[in-house]
C-alpha cells in the first residue's frame, strides 16, 4: 500500500505560504471530516484510495486527502453536490512507537483518574464537587506512596536489609556478596546497604516523572482555538458544559503542579524508610546523642515537606473557563528539589557508621502497607458519602451507572490492582531470594514480606470465584436473552428465505452477548463490594494476628487450617502471575507492533480524560486530538465560508462531539455529526453522566446543524442516543439489520457477515443518512446562520 505524501509541494499555496481561499463568487464547498475509532485506521482505509496527502498536521496525528482533492477548492464546481472527503488519523497518540509498553505500570493511576470523571451530573457550584476533587485527588497521592513503599520493600526490606543480612540467602548470589557481613566491606553496613539500595525507588520515581514530563510536552501543549467575544456566554445556562469551556483540554499547568507534588512525595517516602529504619538503633544502641538529633531534625523536615505536598495537592484544582497559563508558584517548583536535598541527608544520616547494629528480622516500618489501605478505605467511603449527595442534587440520575457510585467504585478498584501488582512483585521477589522457603519456619532466613501482603494475597481467590459467579451469570442470563430473541430473528428478513436454526441461534448469540455491555455495572459493583469487605478482613486479619494466614490458623480446625494455607499459597501465585502476565504483555508489545497496537487500542478508553487526579497517569491523547479537530473545523469553515459533516466511528466519535463542544456557536451551527457505533449515551452518558449525560448531549444536538447516529443491536460498544429533534424526527438510525441478509441470495451468495461493531459503511442506510445530511447542508451562504433558539428537547423511550 501507498504512504501518504507529506512533501510540501504536495499543497498549493498563496504567496504568504497559506492556501488560497476560495473563489470570490459561485459555489461553496462542503467537507466530510472523517474521525477513526478505537484501534485506529489508515488515511487510505478512510478514503477508500491509495493515494493520500497529508493537508495538516504531522507524524503523531494528521488531516489527510485523496491526492485528487487537494486543491478541491479552487474548482468547487467538480463537488457539486458531493463534499470533499478529509480524514483525521490519530491512532499513533495511542499506539505509536515501543515506549507505550512502559505506560502498562500506570494502569492503577490511570482507573483513580477515571474516577474523578465519574461524579454525578450534580450543578457545577454544588459544595460537595471540591471536597469530591480533593478526596480523589488524595486518593491518587496514596497510589503514588504506596507504589514506591512498594519498591522500599522489595529494594531495602527484601534485598538489602534482609537478605544481605542473611548467610544463607546470600549464599550463591555473588551480585549480593559485597553486601554481606561476612564479608566485611564498606558497605556491609546495615545503613550503608539502605542508603545503596534507595536508588531502586529513587529510579522508580525517576522514571514516572520522565514519562509524565515527556507526555506533558507533548500532549497537554495543544492551545485551544481563539473565540468570538462572548460566544460562550450567549450560551442558554441549560446548554453550558465543561467539555465547551476554553482550558477543559489544555491542562498543562495542573499536570505540572500535580508532578512536583507526586514526584516529592515519592521521594519523600524512600527518606522516611531510611530514617524509620535507623529510628530504632539511634535510640537504644547508644549511636549517641548526635545522630539521634540528626534523625529528628531529618524527621521534622520530610514531616514538613509532606505537609507542603499535601497541601499542594489539596490546593490544585483544574482551571476549566480559560487557560490556565499562571505561573507555579516558587515553591511548588522548588519542593522536589527540596525533598531530593532531604533524602541526600537522609542518606549520609543513614550511612554514617554505626557499631553494632545489625538487620535482624524485617525492616521497620512494616505497618506502612496497612495504615495505606485504611487511609484509602477511608477515602473511598468519604467518596461514596460525596457522591451521594452530588447524586441526590443531580439534574437527571436516569440510567447512570451504580446509581452515581461509579466514581467510589472505580476508586476503591484502583487501590486493590495497585495492592496486587506491589504486593505479587514483594511475593514472588521473596520466594525467588529465599528459594522457596516458607516465611516463619525455623529453618528460614528471611521474615519475608509484611503480613498483610499475604492476607491480601489471601482473599484473591474469594474475589475470582465472586467474579466467576456474576460472570456465569451473566452468562446464563444472555443465554436466556438470546432464545427469547431468536424466534424474532427471521421476522426481519423476506420471509421467502428458508429457515435455519443455527443461523438464528448464532445472530441471537451476538445480540445478546452484545447487550452484556450494559450489565458492566453490576460486575463492577460486586467486584467493588467483596474487594471492600475482604480487603477490610485483611487489614483486620494482619493486626490481630501478626502472622500470615497459614500460620495464624495453626491451632484452628484442620479444615480452616487448609482453607487458609491453600488460600494463602494460591493468593500468592495469583498474584505473582498477574505481574509476570503484565510484564510479558509489555515485552511483546516492545518487540511486536500487532501488539503494541492492541495495548494501544485499551489505553483509547481509559485515556481520552485529562490527568486531573494524577500526573502519573498515561497521558490524555483528546488533549491533543480535539483541539486539532477543533482549529480544523474553526479554521476551514472561516476561510471557506462553508459547511462540514463531521463523521466519527466509536472512540472517534466521541472526539468529534468533545471538538464541535469547542467551537463557538456560530461555526458550531454550520456543523452537522454523523455517528456510528458511538458510545455517547450507551457508555460515556452512564459512566460520566456530569459531562454526557442527556442534558448535555441535547444541548449540543440544538446548537448543531443536524446530528445522525447509526447502531446495531449486535454492537457490544455503540448504541443509541436516545434523543429526539425538535421537529419529532429522531437522531438514532436503526437499530440496523445485521447481518445484512439472513441466508444465500442472489446478491449474497456466500453467508453475509455479522459486523457488530465495525464497517457500518457497508451497510446502504449508511450512505442513505449521510446523503440526507449533505443535502440538509445544501449551498453554504455567504453569512452563517445565527445561533438556533433554545428549544425543547426530551429523550425517546429507551
Amino acid at each position: 500500500m501507498e504512504t501518504a505524501d507529506t512533501t510540501p509541494h504536495a499543497r498549493p499555496t498563496d504567496r504568504d505560504g497559506t492556501p488560497p481561499g476560495p473563489p470570490a463568487a459561485g459555489p461553496r464547498l462542503a467537507l466530510e471530516l472523517l474521525v477513526h475509532g478505537v484501534g485506529g485506521t489508515t488515511a487510505q482505509q478512510m478514503l477508500g484510495d491509495p493515494r493520500v496527502q497529508l493537508i495538516t498536521g504531522d507524524a503523531t496525528a494528521a488531516c489527510y486527502r485523496r491526492t485528487a482533492d487537494v486543491d478541491a477548492e479552487q474548482r468547487p464546481d467538480d463537488y457539486h453536490g458531493e463534499p470533499v472527503r478529509e480524514a483525521y488519523c490519530w491512532s499513533n497518540l495511542t499506539s505509536g512507537n515501543g515506549a507505550r509498553a512502559l505506560w502498562l505500570i500506570l494502569l492503577p493511576f490511570m482507573v483513580a483518574n477515571l474516577a474523578h470523571w465519574m461524579r454525578p451530573a450534580a450543578p457545577p457550584d454544588h459544595k460537595a464537587q471540591r471536597i469530591y476533587d480533593v478526596l480523589v485527588r488524595i486518593l491518587a497521592l496514596t497510589l503514588t506512596v504506596l507504589l514506591t513503599a512498594a519498591a522500599c520493600e522489595v529494594a531495602l526490606d527484601l534485598t538489602a536489609w534482609q537478605c544481605a543480612g542473611s548467610a544463607y540467602c546470600v549464599a550463591g548470589k555473588s551480585w549480593l556478596g559485597f553486601l554481606s557481613p561476612a564479608h566485611g566491606g564498606w558497605w556491609s553496613a546495615p545503613g550503608r546497604r539502605l542508603v545503596l539500595a534507595s536508588a531502586v525507588p529513587l529510579l522508580l520515581v525517576g522514571l514516572l516523572w520522565w514519562l509524565s514530563h515527556r507526555t506533558w510536552s507533548a500532549y497537554e501543549s495543544a492551545s485551544p482555538p481563539p473565540r468570538r467575544p462572548g460566544a460562550t456566554r450567549d450560551l442558554p445556562a441549560d446548554e453550558r458544559t465543561a467539555l465547551g469551556l476554553d482550558g477543559f483540554w489544555y491542562g498543562r499547568r495542573l499536570v505540572g503542579r500535580l508532578r512536583a507534588a507526586h514526584t516529592a512525595a515519592g521521594v519523600l517516602t524512600i527518606a522516611a524508610a531510611l530514617l524509620v529504619a535507623t529510628a530504632r538503633t539511634d535510640r537504644h544502641g547508644g549511636a549517641g546523642t548526635a545522630l539521634a538529633f540528626t534523625g529528628q531534625g531529618l524527621t521534622a523536615l520530610v514531616v514538613l515537606l509532606a505537609a507542603t505536598t499535601l497541601v499542594i495537592v489539596w490546593r490544585t484544582a483544574r482551571s476549566e473557563a480559560a487557560r490556565d497559563d499562571e505561573s507555579d508558584l516558587l515553591i511548588v517548583r522548588a519542593l522536589p528539589y527540596a525533598a531530593l536535598a532531604v533524602l541526600a541527608l537522609t542518606a549520609v544520616h543513614t550511612a554514617w557508621a554505626r557499631p553494632g547494629a545489625d538487620s535482624a528480622g524485617p525492616l521497620p516500618g512494616a505497618g506502612t502497607f496497612g495504615g495505606i489501605a485504611v487511609l484509602q478505605g477511608a477515602l473511598v467511603l468519604a467518596l461514596a458519602v460525596t457522591a451521594g449527595f452530588l447524586q441526590r442534587a443531580a439534574h437527571s440520575t436516569a440510567r447512570t451507572a451504580l446509581r452515581g457510585m461509579a466514581g467510589p467504585a472505580v476508586a476503591l478498584l484502583s487501590c486493590a490492582l495497585g495492592g496486587v501488582l506491589t504486593g505479587g512483585v514483594a511475593e514472588r521477589f521473596a520466594d525467588w531470594l529465599d528459594r522457596g522457603a516458607t516465611p516463619g519456619q525455623a529453618y528460614a532466613p528471611m521474615a519475608g514480606p509484611p503480613v498483610l501482603l499475604s492476607w491480601q494475597a489471601s482473599v484473591i481467590p474469594a474475589l475470582l470465584v465472586v467474579v466467576a459467579v456474576v460472570a456465569a451469570l451473566a452468562a446464563v442470563r444472555a443465554t436466556v436473552v438470546r432464545d427469547r430473541i431468536a424466534k424474532d430473528i427471521p421476522g426481519l428478513y423476506d420471509p421467502k428465505e428458508r429457515p435455519d436454526a443455527w443461523r438464528t441461534k448464532r445472530i441471537a448469540t451476538v445480540i445478546a452477548r452484545a447487550g452484556l455491555t450494559d450489565a458492566a455495572p453490576v460486575l463492577v459493583a460486586a467486584t467493588a463490594v467483596v474487594t471492600l469487605v475482604l480487603g477490610a478482613g485483611a487489614v483486620a486479619g494482619a493486626w490481630l494476628t501478626g502472622h500470615a494466614p497459614g500460620r495464624a490458623t495453626d491451632h484452628a480446625a484442620p479444615v480452616v487450617h487448609a482453607a487458609a494455607a491453600t488460600a494463602e499459597a494460591l493468593g500468592s501465585w495469583l498474584m505473582g502471575a498477574g505481574v509476570l502476565l503484565l510484564v510479558a504483555t509489555g515485552r511483546r508489545a516492545y518487540r511486536d507492533l500487532s501488539a503494541r497496537r492492541t495495548i494501544g487500542i485499551l489505553w483509547d478508553v481509559g485515556t481520552f480524560w485529562p490527568r486531573a487526579a494524577h500526573p502519573f497517569a498515561p497521558p490524555c491523547y483528546a488533549e491533543r486530538a480535539v483541539p486539532d479537530l477543533t482549529w480544523r473545523m474553526a479554521t476551514w469553515t472561516e476561510r471557506f465560508d462553508g459547511r462540514l459533516v463531521l463523521s466519527g466511528h466509536s472512540q472517534g466519535s466521541v472526539l468529534a462531539a468533545a471538538a464541535v463542544w469547542q467551537l463557538d456557536p456560530v461555526t458550531r451551527s454550520r456543523v452537522a455529526l454523523l455517528t456510528y457505533g458511538c458510545p455517547l449515551e450507551r457508555l460515556y452518558g452512564r459512566w460520566f453522566p456530569a459531562y454526557f449525560g442527556p442534558l448535555a448531549l441535547a444541548g449540543l444536538h440544538r446548537q448543531m446543524d443536524d446530528w445522525r447516529n447509526l447502531w446495531r443491536l449486535t454492537d457490544p460498544i455503540g448504541g443509541p442516543i436516545r434523543l429526539v429533534c425538535e421537529d419529532g424526527r429522531r437522531i438514532d438510525c436503526g437499530p440496523l439489520r445485521d447481518p445484512l441478509a439472513f441466508g444465500r441470495t442472489l446478491y449474497h451468495p456466500l453467508p453475509a457477515q455479522i459486523l457488530g461493531h465495525g464497517d457500518y459503511q457497508a451497510d446502504p442506510v449508511f450512505d442513505k443518512v449521510r446523503a440526507e445530511l449533505i443535502a440538509r447542508l445544501g449551498p453554504a451562504d455567504r453569512h452563517p446562520r445565527p445561533v438556533p433558539a433554545q428549544g425543547g428537547s426530551g429523550r425517546s423511550p429507551a
